[in-house]
């Protein structure tokens, strides 16, 4: 394993900076800005090959590029990272699939003209998976990581948050316009495309990560060790400064929680930093589950919306135990967290704890020894604000579960893990066991109940064909479409499969192309107007690496005739198209 890290400016920006300046003065003096810009690669090498067979990055942004309107499965900022960056390293190192161009036009028009669709036809059950372009069976098994870290108030909308009615900066300290938070939008770099936006935050975070991957040369060595346990983080006792003493609450949520982001306003009437709920939420809070005295005390300054932690119908509405982790490889110590640090409070609990590693390590730990945080792991427990930035009461502060002293919990939990670790020292008990409650899940979306196709259709077969443009081929940068009839897409997922293709012809064989892995193709599944039967639309846009020839678009898909009948398999091609 080999270890790098670098900085990466233009990624993320601070979402609630007022809150951020609620930190002392002397603290924000000591870092040039607001987010933490530091990514931190970890290389694998197989030791037999010396062939690379992965990297996992650390960087804190949120994966939040697709807005709250966005209806498409997506991986976000995040996961086209990832994509990038596994394509990248497949076509450096691998010998990656080629295609013939042709590129007298004529030609290409002329055959692509004769290539009518197919039709709908059966399949098998992983038909599909023999269409996909990154296989894995013997192609390229590397793996390209892009992990979370102290990321609760930095957003990718890097070009600032705007009222969408006036068009100019929102309110710098509630994030809304004339107090209507639903108007304040962050604009991500390629606004008003959302998608564009997504790929560029993406494209930056793999571009970082494939110099840093280059660049990695230093091995790591020495201990592989960790430390695990879980707390009941409700009623933990916490040491203050001055050896004063505060517990930390039931889990509750206050009005700025319901207020939402710049990435995604949440509910009417609500505004970040509200400290007063209005008699009309509080009747609907009361009526869910008023909190107790208790609870209301130990949550100042937040007034409590939701008593999450006091509310256990159908079970717990928030979890009471968290684990939290400790990893080591060498010098690069990973602090496993179960929820959303704000840049601050990251922070802050880096460098207590490599403090807390150094004292205690007999030599063993230095200031060579990185600390890295592993955002949103093991399970999900909200946000954890800085205690300044709990008394404004932003989202991230409303939203932090444990009261004002969650921050100070979670420090000296883990300064307790890393003193085991420095010390060599085991971890006993582990903990109280979290509850399992897989088998009492509410599922609110049932099962499709049977889907056919109109009369004389077969499923697979053409809505509307591609539409040919007057010049009788494609460029870069078109939209060529094709609509299939297609039932509900959720009888099989089609896992390792896709749904769709864009295939490119060889000689007289067709070759995938395009799945529905990659960016610039579309699945999209909808209910035909005026009638139940369902359309699968393809789009495909165009990329400039697209090489010049003859395509078509396939689907995949299945059905159930009824809900107890057996699943039928099925696909479809489009008739041909030119791209030049």
């Amino acid at each position: 394993m080999f270890f790098f890290v670098g900085d990466l400016d233009n990624a993320g920006v601070n979402r609630s900076p007022s809150a951020y300046l609620f930190n002392p003065p002397d603290e924000r003096a000591r870092y040039p800005r607001d987010v933490d810009t530091l990514m931190t690669l970890l290389k694998f090498v197989d030791a037999t090959s010396q062939k690379s067979i992965g990297a996992f990055t650390w960087f804190a942004t949120h994966g939040t590029s697709m807005s709250k309107d966005n209806t498409l499965v997506s991986g976000d900022n995040k996961g086209a990272a990832a994509r990038f960056f596994e394509d990248w390293f497949t076509s450096t190192s691998t010998n990656s699939t080629t295609f013939n161009t042709q590129d007298d036009i004529g030609v290409l028009i002329n055959k692509a003209s004769a290539i009518k669709a197919t039709g709908g036809q059966p399949c098998g059950r992983t038909s599909s998976q023999g269409f996909k372009v990154r296989k894995n069976d013997g192609g390229s098994r590397f793996v390209g990581a892009f992990c979370q870290s102290n990321v609760g108030d930095v957003s990718p909308n890097v070009l600032g948050a705007f009222c969408i009615d006036t068009g100019l900066p929102c309110d710098f300290n509630h994030s809304s316009c004339n107090g209507n938070d639903q108007l304040c939008i962050g604009r991500g770099p390629g606004y008003p495309d959302e998608i564009k936006s997504t790929k560029i935050i993406g494209e930056r975070q793999f571009q970082k990560a494939v110099e840093l991957f280059t660049s990695a040369k230093e091995q790591l060595t020495g201990k592989i060790d960790y430390r695990h346990v879980y707390l009941n983080f409700t009623n933990i006792k916490v040491t203050l400064a001055g050896n004063k003493t505060a517990k930390t609450c039931p889990a509750a949520l206050g009005p700025g929680f319901a207020a939402g982001t710049t990435d995604g306003p949440g509910a009417f009437g609500f505004q970040q930093g509200d400290t007063k709920i209005n008699e009309f939420w509080k009747r609907v809070r009361d009526f869910l589950k008023k909190p107790s005295n208790y609870q209301v005390d130990c949550q100042k300054p937040k007034p409590v919306l939701l008593s999450t932690g006091e509310m256990f119908f159908p079970y717990a509405w928030a979890p009471a135990i968290v684990p939290i982790q400790i990893l080591r490889i060498g010098k690069l110590v990973i602090l496993s967290v179960p929820g959303e640090f704000t840049t601050m409070s990251g922070r802050r609990l880096r460098e207590s704890v490599k403090q807390t590693l150094i004292t205690n390590g007999n030599g063993e730990f230095d200031n060579e020894t990185h600390v890295v945080i592993a955002g949103l792991t093991n399970t999900y427990s909200q946000y954890i604000a800085t205690p300044e930035e709990y008394k404004q009461q932003r989202y991230e502060g409303a939203s932090t579960l444990y009261g004002p002293h969650t921050l100070s919990a979670y420090i000296q939990e883990f300064n307790k893990l890393a003193e085991s670790m420095a010390k060599g020292r085991k971890i006993v008990p582990k903990g109280p066991s979290p509850p399992d409650l897989s088998s009492v899940q509410l599922k609110l979306l049932p099962d499709p109940s049977g889907d056919s196709p109109p009369p004389g259709v077969k499923f697979g077969d053409m809505k509307h064909d591609v539409s040919i443009p007057k010049s009788g081929s494609f460029h870069k940068g078109d939209k060529p479409s094709a609509v299939f009839w297609s039932p509900n897409p959720r009888y099989d997922l089609l896992t390792e499969g896709t749904y769709a293709v864009v295939e490119m012809l060889q000689g007289k064989k067709w070759i995938p192309a395009y799945d529905d892995d990659d960016f610039s193709l579309f699945f999209k599944w909808n209910i035909d107007n005026g009638s139940t039967y369902g359309l699968a639309s393809l789009e495909w846009e165009v990329p400039d690496s697209a090489s010049n020839g003859v395509y078509r678009f396939r689907h995949f898909g299945s059905s159930k005739k009824t809900i107890g009948s057996t699943t039928e398999y099925f696909t479809g091609a489009s008739s041909a198209f030119a791209v030049s």
